[in-house]
Protein backbone atom coordinates (compact mmCIF):
# COMPACT_ATOMS: atom_id res chain seq x y z
CA UNK A 1 0.00 0.00 0.00
CA UNK A 2 1.12 3.57 -1.08
CA UNK A 3 2.51 5.96 1.69
CA UNK A 4 3.23 8.76 -0.56
CA UNK A 5 0.56 11.58 -0.02
CA UNK A 6 -0.62 13.46 -3.30
CA UNK A 7 -0.05 16.62 -1.79
CA UNK A 8 3.79 15.79 -1.13
CA UNK A 9 4.00 15.60 -4.64
CA UNK A 10 2.31 18.76 -5.65
CA UNK A 11 4.07 20.51 -3.31
CA UNK A 12 7.38 19.43 -4.46
CA UNK A 13 6.58 19.98 -8.29
CA UNK A 14 5.28 23.79 -7.01
CA UNK A 15 8.93 24.25 -5.26
CA UNK A 16 10.86 22.68 -8.18
CA UNK A 17 8.49 25.01 -10.72
CA UNK A 18 9.44 27.99 -8.32
CA UNK A 19 5.67 28.72 -7.87
CA UNK A 20 5.01 27.58 -4.35
CA UNK A 21 2.47 30.23 -4.05
CA UNK A 22 0.42 28.46 -7.02
CA UNK A 23 0.81 31.91 -9.05
CA UNK A 24 1.25 30.44 -12.59
CA UNK A 25 0.10 26.60 -11.88
CA UNK A 26 -3.23 25.96 -9.84
CA UNK A 27 -2.80 22.86 -7.02
CA UNK A 28 -6.14 21.52 -9.10
CA UNK A 29 -4.12 21.91 -12.85
CA UNK A 30 -1.30 19.77 -11.17
CA UNK A 31 -3.77 17.48 -9.81
CA UNK A 32 -5.21 17.09 -13.71
CA UNK A 33 -1.39 16.54 -14.70
CA UNK A 34 -1.35 13.71 -11.22
CA UNK A 35 -4.14 11.82 -12.32
CA UNK A 36 -3.10 12.22 -16.44
CA UNK A 37 0.25 10.69 -15.19
CA UNK A 38 -1.29 7.71 -12.68
CA UNK A 39 -3.19 6.70 -16.05
CA UNK A 40 0.23 7.22 -18.60
CA UNK A 41 1.93 4.94 -15.97
CA UNK A 42 -0.23 2.19 -16.34
CA UNK A 43 0.15 2.78 -20.15
CA UNK A 44 3.79 1.86 -19.81
CA UNK A 45 3.30 -0.90 -16.79
CA UNK A 46 0.06 -2.67 -16.70
CA UNK A 47 0.94 -4.60 -14.17
CA UNK A 48 1.18 -1.06 -11.71
CA UNK A 49 -2.19 -1.04 -11.08
CA UNK A 50 -4.04 -4.45 -10.46
CA UNK A 51 -7.08 -6.12 -9.38
CA UNK A 52 -6.69 -9.81 -8.92
CA UNK A 53 -9.89 -11.51 -8.24
CA UNK A 54 -12.58 -13.90 -8.48
CA UNK A 55 -14.35 -13.38 -12.11
CA UNK A 56 -17.71 -15.32 -13.23
CA UNK A 57 -17.52 -16.90 -16.58
CA UNK A 58 -20.13 -16.14 -18.83
CA UNK A 59 -21.24 -19.54 -20.93
CA UNK A 60 -19.37 -20.22 -23.49
CA UNK A 61 -15.30 -19.96 -24.72
CA UNK A 62 -15.23 -16.33 -25.07
CA UNK A 63 -14.93 -14.35 -21.75
CA UNK A 64 -14.70 -10.30 -21.41
CA UNK A 65 -12.98 -8.76 -18.64
CA UNK A 66 -15.03 -6.70 -16.45
CA UNK A 67 -15.80 -2.36 -16.99
CA UNK A 68 -12.71 -0.71 -16.64
CA UNK A 69 -10.42 -3.62 -17.00
CA UNK A 70 -7.57 -2.43 -19.52
CA UNK A 71 -5.98 -5.64 -20.48
CA UNK A 72 -5.82 -9.18 -19.20
CA UNK A 73 -2.10 -9.95 -17.19
CA UNK A 74 -3.00 -13.96 -15.83
CA UNK A 75 -5.28 -16.64 -15.12
CA UNK A 76 -4.42 -18.63 -12.54
CA UNK A 77 -6.97 -20.99 -11.29
CA UNK A 78 -10.52 -22.67 -10.96
CA UNK A 79 -11.56 -21.25 -7.65
CA UNK A 80 -12.17 -24.53 -7.03
CA UNK A 81 -8.79 -25.64 -6.75
CA UNK A 82 -7.42 -26.80 -10.35
CA UNK A 83 -4.52 -24.54 -11.93
CA UNK A 84 -4.71 -22.96 -15.39
CA UNK A 85 -2.60 -22.49 -17.69
CA UNK A 86 -2.26 -20.55 -20.82
CA UNK A 87 -1.92 -22.15 -24.47
CA UNK A 88 -1.74 -20.88 -28.02
CA UNK A 89 -4.98 -21.01 -30.02
CA UNK A 90 -3.37 -22.42 -32.97
CA UNK A 91 -2.23 -25.40 -31.24
CA UNK A 92 -6.03 -26.35 -29.93
CA UNK A 93 -7.44 -25.19 -33.14
CA UNK A 94 -5.56 -27.87 -34.92
CA UNK A 95 -5.33 -30.40 -32.03
CA UNK A 96 -8.70 -30.13 -31.19
CA UNK A 97 -11.17 -28.31 -33.92
CA UNK A 98 -14.22 -28.31 -32.14
CA UNK A 99 -12.99 -27.37 -28.96
CA UNK A 100 -14.97 -24.20 -28.10
CA UNK A 101 -18.19 -27.04 -28.08
CA UNK A 102 -16.29 -28.74 -25.25
CA UNK A 103 -17.89 -28.28 -22.08
CA UNK A 104 -16.48 -27.66 -18.48
CA UNK A 105 -18.66 -29.32 -15.96
CA UNK A 106 -18.86 -30.05 -12.12
CA UNK A 107 -16.06 -33.10 -12.39
CA UNK A 108 -14.53 -31.36 -15.40
CA UNK A 109 -13.19 -27.98 -14.66
CA UNK A 110 -10.95 -25.63 -17.63
CA UNK A 111 -7.80 -26.11 -18.08
CA UNK A 112 -6.88 -23.60 -20.45
CA UNK A 113 -7.11 -19.74 -21.23
CA UNK A 114 -6.15 -18.20 -24.93
CA UNK A 115 -5.42 -15.03 -24.93
CA UNK A 116 -4.30 -12.30 -27.50
CA UNK A 117 -2.61 -9.19 -26.71
CA UNK A 118 -4.42 -7.39 -29.67
CA UNK A 119 -7.43 -8.15 -28.30
CA UNK A 120 -6.44 -6.78 -24.73
CA UNK A 121 -10.03 -7.10 -23.20
CA UNK A 122 -11.51 -10.50 -23.90
CA UNK A 123 -9.92 -14.49 -23.55
CA UNK A 124 -11.13 -17.74 -24.06
CA UNK A 125 -11.49 -20.99 -22.05
CA UNK A 126 -11.21 -24.45 -22.44
CA UNK A 127 -12.82 -26.09 -21.93
CA UNK A 128 -15.63 -24.10 -22.18
CA UNK A 129 -17.22 -22.86 -18.91
CA UNK A 130 -20.82 -22.76 -17.88
CA UNK A 131 -22.36 -19.15 -16.78
CA UNK A 132 -21.52 -20.11 -13.00
CA UNK A 133 -17.88 -20.77 -13.46
CA UNK A 134 -15.64 -18.95 -11.59
CA UNK A 135 -12.24 -18.50 -12.20
CA UNK A 136 -9.16 -16.89 -10.09
CA UNK A 137 -8.46 -13.64 -12.90
CA UNK A 138 -5.50 -10.86 -12.78
CA UNK A 139 -6.10 -7.95 -14.59
CA UNK A 140 -5.09 -4.59 -15.19
CA UNK A 141 -7.53 -1.55 -14.31
CA UNK A 142 -6.99 2.14 -14.99
CA UNK A 143 -6.44 4.43 -11.86
CA UNK A 144 -9.43 6.76 -10.97
CA UNK A 145 -8.88 10.20 -10.48
CA UNK A 146 -7.78 11.37 -7.32
CA UNK A 147 -10.04 14.19 -5.90
CA UNK A 148 -7.95 16.10 -2.68
CA UNK A 149 -10.88 18.24 -0.10
CA UNK A 150 -8.09 20.42 0.81
CA UNK A 151 -4.48 21.16 -0.73
CA UNK A 152 -2.75 21.53 2.42
CA UNK A 153 -4.65 19.16 4.78
CA UNK A 154 -5.42 15.71 2.42
CA UNK A 155 -3.76 12.80 3.54
CA UNK A 156 -4.99 11.01 0.73
CA UNK A 157 -2.15 8.67 -0.75
CA UNK A 158 -1.21 8.05 -5.04
CA UNK A 159 -3.22 5.04 -5.89
CA UNK A 160 0.17 3.12 -7.79
CA UNK A 161 3.18 1.95 -5.42
CA UNK A 162 5.67 4.31 -3.98
CA UNK A 163 8.01 3.31 -6.67
CA UNK A 164 6.28 5.69 -8.79
CA UNK A 165 6.62 8.55 -6.88
CA UNK A 166 9.29 10.12 -8.77
CA UNK A 167 8.04 9.43 -11.89
CA UNK A 168 4.53 10.68 -11.41
CA UNK A 169 6.58 14.22 -10.35
CA UNK A 170 8.56 14.12 -13.58
CA UNK A 171 5.00 14.17 -15.38
CA UNK A 172 3.64 16.33 -13.84
CA UNK A 173 6.75 18.77 -14.57
CA UNK A 174 6.65 17.89 -17.73
CA UNK A 175 3.49 18.51 -18.35
CA UNK A 176 4.01 21.91 -16.71
CA UNK A 177 6.92 23.53 -18.65
CA UNK A 178 4.61 21.62 -21.71
CA UNK A 179 2.70 24.42 -21.03
CA UNK A 180 5.03 27.16 -20.77
CA UNK A 181 6.98 26.37 -24.03
CA UNK A 182 7.18 29.49 -25.55
CA UNK A 183 9.36 30.75 -22.64
CA UNK A 184 13.42 30.20 -22.82
CA UNK A 185 14.56 26.68 -22.16
CA UNK A 186 11.20 25.45 -21.18
CA UNK A 187 10.74 23.06 -24.04
CA UNK A 188 13.85 21.21 -23.44
CA UNK A 189 12.60 20.89 -19.85
CA UNK A 190 9.62 19.48 -20.46
CA UNK A 191 11.67 16.66 -22.70
CA UNK A 192 13.85 15.89 -20.27
CA UNK A 193 11.17 15.21 -17.28
CA UNK A 194 9.56 13.34 -20.02
CA UNK A 195 12.43 11.58 -20.64
CA UNK A 196 12.93 11.11 -16.71
CA UNK A 197 9.55 9.73 -16.36
CA UNK A 198 9.63 7.18 -19.28
CA UNK A 199 13.20 6.01 -18.00
CA UNK A 200 12.10 5.63 -14.75
CA UNK A 201 9.60 3.38 -15.72
CA UNK A 202 11.78 1.47 -17.90
CA UNK A 203 14.60 0.93 -15.07
CA UNK A 204 11.76 -0.27 -13.24
CA UNK A 205 10.89 -2.76 -16.04
CA UNK A 206 14.44 -3.92 -16.01
CA UNK A 207 14.90 -4.41 -12.71
CA UNK A 208 11.96 -6.47 -12.19
CA UNK A 209 13.03 -8.60 -14.92
CA UNK A 210 16.08 -9.05 -12.99
CA UNK A 211 14.79 -10.34 -9.91
CA UNK A 212 12.02 -12.03 -11.61
CA UNK A 213 11.69 -15.26 -9.13
CA UNK A 214 9.96 -17.46 -12.56
CA UNK A 215 12.32 -20.07 -13.56
CA UNK A 216 14.34 -18.84 -16.49
CA UNK A 217 13.86 -15.20 -16.03
CA UNK A 218 17.15 -14.31 -15.40
CA UNK A 219 18.27 -15.47 -18.44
Amino acid sequence: MATTKVNDILDRASIILQDTSNTRFANADLLKFFNDGQREVVIYRPDANVSNTNFTCAAGSKQSLPSGALRLIDITRNVSGRAISQIDRKTLDESLPDWHNSTADATRKIEHFIYDSSDPKNFYVYPAAESSFQIEVIYSVSPADVTLSNYTTDTTTISLDDIYANCLLDYILYRAYQIDSEFSGNAEKSLMHYRSFANGLGAKTQGDSAADPRVGAMQ
